[in-house]
């Protein structure tokens, strides 16, 4: 995406995504609609252009977001980008002409039946253990809040697995110095960093320190929580267990997350 397409703030929404990793949310949905209703381009592919730039970019957010844009979250609700509002709330720097006039919703499958909320694996302070740390969840604490004491800490992450294509390089600098913030926090700067390419290396790493058990955050989907899946079926035949742990508040708040977020909202805060 090159930003020529000549729509007024969309060309420079779309450099300034590449050019820094970041958009405000406003932007990013007129952004999406424009793409979706005026250019009229598959939003799957919009998604992974987001995807692949984003440095906050988080695969159900990302990928729910666009699909509410084009009617695919909430049957029959979608989100029109229009000059007007454009204006106002850039105060006036864009105004974009000849935007689709309507929205009409993408043709979509029936929406699935909501599954139960996940549990989580229990956490066993017994059994001797390796944390890994994973892009998905960088803020590990809370397993050593309940008493983990692991024999090593490991760290996993995906970033290129977020697409098929290049993922932007201040995409991987940013979880890189993410990841190296969470490591110092838990006091071990030097642990190895293996991707999904490394899940054997990984598991002879565990099998060295002794440890029967991966002790990690609970990664809900993405190409994380698919490269963990992968992992426990390498780990299982080596008499290794992966737990994936889910926090508390994660556990109690999840069977709200049903509809939108202000309804989420009331339910959790009251």
């Amino acid at each position: 995406m090159l930003g020529e397409t000549g729509i007024d703030g969309f060309d420079t929404w779309a450099r300034e995504l590449v050019a820094t990793g970041y958009l405000h949310n406003h932007a990013r949905m007129w952004f999406a609609s424009i793409w979706i209703f005026t250019l009229r381009l598959p939003w799957e592919l919009g998604a992974d252009f987001f995807l692949r730039h984003l440095i906050d970019g988080d695969p159900a957010s990302n990928t729910l977001s666009w699909r509410w844009v084009g009617g695919l979250h909430t049957p029959g609700k979608t989100y029109l980008a229009t000059a007007e509002n454009i204006a106002l709330n850039t105060r006036g720097r864009f105004r974009p002409e000849g935007l689709a006039a309507e929205a009409p919703p993408l043709p979509m499958q029936p929406v699935p039946d909501p599954r139960p909320a996940p549990l989580g694996d229990a956490l066993d302070l017994t059994a001797p253990s390796l944390l890994l740390v994973t892009e998905d969840d960088l803020s590990p604490e809370y397993l050593l809040d309940q008493g983990l004491r692991s024999r090593a800490v490991a760290v996993l992450t995906d970033v290129a697995g977020r697409s098929p294509l290049a993922v932007a390089d201040h995409v991987h600098r940013f979880t890189n110095a993410a990841v190296t913030d969470a490591l110092g926090r838990i006091g071990a700067p030097d642990a190895p960093r293996f991707g999904r390419g490394d899940l054997a290396a990984l598991l002879d790493l565990a099998d060295r320190e002794g440890a029967t058990r991966i002790v990690t955050p609970y990664a809900p989907t993405g190409p994380v929580a698919s490269t963990l899946t992968e992992l426990s079926r390498h780990a299982t035949p080596r008499g290794i267990t992966v737990t994936r742990i889910l926090r508390d508040h994660d556990r109690m708040a999840w069977p709200y997350a049903t509809h939108g977020f202000f309804r989420f909202r009331e339910a959790v805060m009251g």
